[in-house]
């Protein structure tokens, strides 16, 4: 598929697309945002006389089957990606749907076959495969700065969150997110580790809830897994600890990159003595430099990193960790 111009309508203008996509969606090179939709029209109305949209929608079939409208961004919470996708893709327009890619790696397999069967493709805003920090830190891998990789830890410490009966948000409603917090953060990390050393293979580990809140949720996962590579690695995730944590560590036979999923920082040891610390800043629409791959690639002109294939990976994963949780309650 080879488009002229990227023309984009969003289903689901929420606080994800105010600024970490939207815009981007815009600003792109060969890109324009010309619809959007969200269930209450009044607010889909605000988002496009704020953002400079021409045209607004309540009914997400309305924008699918607009057009003028030649690609489709998901942006709602992960229980209605897998529906909004098919809607998508069956209508065969390319797909860019948000992170984690849907509930369950049994939608994330529905949605790939509804993508090859339209012949159109699909994409997931994984958008840390296109940020500078990431790019860098895989150019460093690949250069064998740190040698031969051996090994990466994971460390994700929160404090409990708390929140009164009824006031949830959907990140810990598993009928909408497909699990807890560990769903909706640690997957960026997941991802980011299979895009800087490949997929992981076996998977082994334990989801708990340790504290009594956040209720019918997980708030500890611990993992022990092999990418096929032969690397291996680990990781803890604790939403009920004493403070915040958010480091990862990827140790090679002549040094050690350290590094946070949510933050600019990296570090560089190596074996012999020298350290350099980096900040590198993130842009100001955090998804535009993944978004620019996905429209290059529509275009014919270049290929995204992050593909319905490779999200749905980090899904089957996620699933390995919290298969017996779920089961058992």
């Amino acid at each position: 598929m080879h488009l002229d111009k990227v023309r984009w309508g969003i289903i689901g203008c929420g606080n994800v697309t105010e600024v970490k996509s939207g815009p981007a969606l815009q600003k792109a090179e060969g890109s324009e945002l010309v619809a959007v939709m969200r269930r209450n029209g009044a607010l889909a109305a605000d988002y496009a006389q704020r953002h400079g949209v021409a045209k607004w929608y309540d009914d997400a079939a309305a924008l699918v089957h607009d057009p003028d409208v030649n690609a489709v961004y998901v942006a709602t919470p992960p229980g209605s990606h897998h529906e909004y996708s098919l809607l998508a893709l069956q209508a065969g327009k390319p797909v860019y749907v948000e992170k984690p890619m849907a509930r369950n790696h049994a939608e994330c397999q529905d949605m790939i076959a509804a993508s090859e069967a339209a012949g159109v493709p699909l994409f997931v805003a994984y958008y840390r495969r296109g940020l500078p920090k990431f790019v860098e830190i895989k150019r460093l891998l690949d250069s064998g700065v740190i040698g031969d990789v051996r090994f990466v830890h994971s460390t994700y410490l929160q404090t409990l969150r708390t929140y009164e009966e009824g006031t949830e948000p959907w990140r810990i409603q598993p009928e909408l997110s497909g699990g807890g917090l560990f769903v909706d953060l640690a997957s960026h990390t997941l991802d980011i580790l299979d895009y800087l050393l490949g997929p992981i293979g076996e998977v082994k580990g334990f989801a708990s809830n340790q504290s009594g809140g956040l209720k019918q949720v997980e708030d500890i996962v611990t993992t022990s897994y092999a990418f096929e590579s032969g690397v291996m690695g680990t990781g803890v995730w604790s939403f009920s600890s004493y403070t915040h944590q958010d480091v990862n560590e990827i140790v090679g036979s002549r040094g050690k990159l350290s590094f946070s999923t949510f933050s600019g920082d990296l570090r560089i040891e190596l074996a012999d003595g020298s350290v350099e610390e980096r900040n590198i800043p993130n842009p100001a629409h955090v998804q535009q430099p993944l978004i620019q791959t996905v429209v290059d690639e529509l275009r014919g002109i270049g290929r995204s990193p992050s593909t319905g294939r490779s999200a749905a990976r980090t899904n089957r994963v996620m699933d390995e960790l919290l298969r017996d949780f779920y089961r058992a309650r």
